[in-house]
C-alpha cells in the first residue's frame, strides 16, 4: 500500500509479470497465506487508515504468491540524449512503445448488474471511530434503486457533470446525493491526479484535501465488488474449516487482487481504504485505469466533465509528475443536486 503522496510511477510491462493462477485451490491456499501475514504484521486499525484509489495509481504490477500487489516506481525515465540517433537507440525507443501499458486489453468492470436489486433497499452507514460526522448520516430505509440521479460539480476548471446510478450502487448513490445536498463537498480541492498510462483518475471528495478526510461514517462496497466476491467458486479452496467468515470475506477480497479489470473513461467509482471503507472520496476516470474489483462503480461523467477533465489532464501533475496534486489547482466550488 502507497501513501497518498506517493511520487509517479509508470507500470512495467504488465503481460510480462500477470501470470493467472491456475486454480481456485491455489488461490485460495495463496490468499489465505496472505492474509496470515498481513494480520500478523499489522494492525487492523492501521489497515483501515484511508488510502485513495490512487494509492494503486501508476503503479508496477508484480506477481507475489499468487496475488498482485501494486508498487511506486521511484526512478526517473530514462532520458536518451538527444544527440543518439544510433540504430542501437531507435531499436531501444521501438521496443518501448511496444512495451507500453495497455489497458484495452482488460475486461471492462461491471457496470450493471445480473439481477436487479429490489425496488428498495436498506443502507447501512457506520460511524468512523475516533472521528465527528462533518454532515450527519444518510437517510438508510427504502433507498432507491431506480434511475439516476444528477449531480454537477461546478469547478474553477470548469463543469463536470456525474449521472449516479442507482440500479448498479443504491448505497453509495445515495450517500454522494445527501453530502451534495448537505453542501459537504462545496469548496473543497480535487487533491489528486494520476496521468500514467494503467491509472488516469482525478480523485475528489476530502474536504480536507490530504487524501485522508472524510465524512465520519463508512458503508460497504457495492458493485462491482459484491457480485464479484459471490461469483467466486469456493468449492475445492481447502479453507480451514474453522475458518471466521470475517477471514474468509478478506480471503476472497485478496484473490479478487488478482483479477484486474478496466474502469472505462467516464466512470465515476469510490476510493476507500479497503472494502467496505468507502466514505466521501471518489475518482473521476478521464482514460481507462486497470484496478482490482474492489472499488465502487457508481455513475458515468458528462461529456462536458469529461472535456474538463481532459483540460486538467493535459496541464499535468505539480512538479511534472504523473502522481500528485494537479499542477492547477481544481476546486469544487459548489456540487448541486439536478
Amino acid at each position: 500500500m502507497l501513501d497518498d503522496d506517493a511520487s509517479s510511477a509508470h507500470p512495467h510491462n504488465f503481460e510480462e509479470v500477470y501470470t493467472p493462477v491456475a486454480s481456485n485451490e491455489q488461490r485460495g491456499k495463496e490468499a489465505l497465506s496472505n492474509l496470515e501475514r498481513e494480520l500478523g504484521s499489522r494492525d487492523r486499525k492501521e489497515k483501515s487508515r484511508p488510502w485513495s484509489v490512487a494509492a494503486l495509481s501508476a503503479a508496477a504490477i508484480a506477481l507475489i504468491g499468487g496475488g498482485i500487489y501494486f508498487a511506486a516506481n521511484q526512478g526517473e525515465d530514462d532520458n536518451l540524449a538527444a544527440e543518439d540517433t544510433s540504430a542501437e537507440s531507435e531499436a531501444e525507443q521501438t521496443n518501448e512503445e511496444a512495451e507500453e501499458f495497455d489497458a484495452s486489453t482488460f475486461e471492462p468492470i461491471a457496470t450493471k448488474r445480473e439481477k436487479a436489486l429490489p425496488e428498495t433497499v436498506k443502507c447501512e452507514y457506520k460511524a468512523e471511530e475516533g472521528t465527528e460526522l462533518r454532515a450527519g448520516t444518510p437517510p438508510t430505509d427504502n433507498v432507491s434503486t431506480e434511475g439516476t440521479v444528477t449531480v454537477e460539480l461546478d469547478t474553477n476548471q470548469g463543469p463536470i457533470g456525474m449521472e449516479l446510478d442507482r440500479a448498479a450502487s443504491p448505497c453509495t448513490v445515495n450517500a454522494i446525493e445527501y453530502l451534495a445536498s448537505e453542501k459537504y463537498f462545496d469548496d473543497t480541492v480535487c487533491h489528486r491526479l494520476t496521468t500514467s498510462d494503467g491509472l488516469k483518475v482525478l480523485q475528489c471528495g476530502d474536504p480536507d484535501g490530504t487524501g485522508a478526510g472524510g465524512p465520519g461514517f463508512q458503508f460497504a462496497n457495492e458493485l462491482p465488488t459484491d457480485e464479484a466476491l459471490n461469483g467466486i467458486d469456493t468449492e475445492g479452496m481447502d479453507l480451514p474449516e474453522d475458518i471466521d467468515e470475517e477471514s474468509k470475506q478478506q480471503t476472497l477480497q485478496m484473490m479478487l487482487q488478482n483479477q484486474p479489470g478496466r474502469y472505462d473513461r467516464g466512470t465515476i467509482a469510490m476510493a476507500n481504504a479497503g472494502v467496505d471503507t468507502n466514505g466521501s472520496q471518489f475518482f473521476l476516470n478521464y482514460g481507462d485505469s486497470v484496478l482490482p474489483p474492489l472499488y465502487t462503480y457508481f455513475g458515468q461523467i458528462d461529456d462536458a466533465g469529461l472535456e474538463t477533465l481532459d483540460k486538467i489532464a493535459e496541464k499535468g501533475v505539480e512538479g511534472g509528475e504523473t502522481d500528485g496534486a494537479p499542477a492547477e489547482e481544481v476546486r469544487i466550488k459548489s456540487a448541486k443536486v439536478q
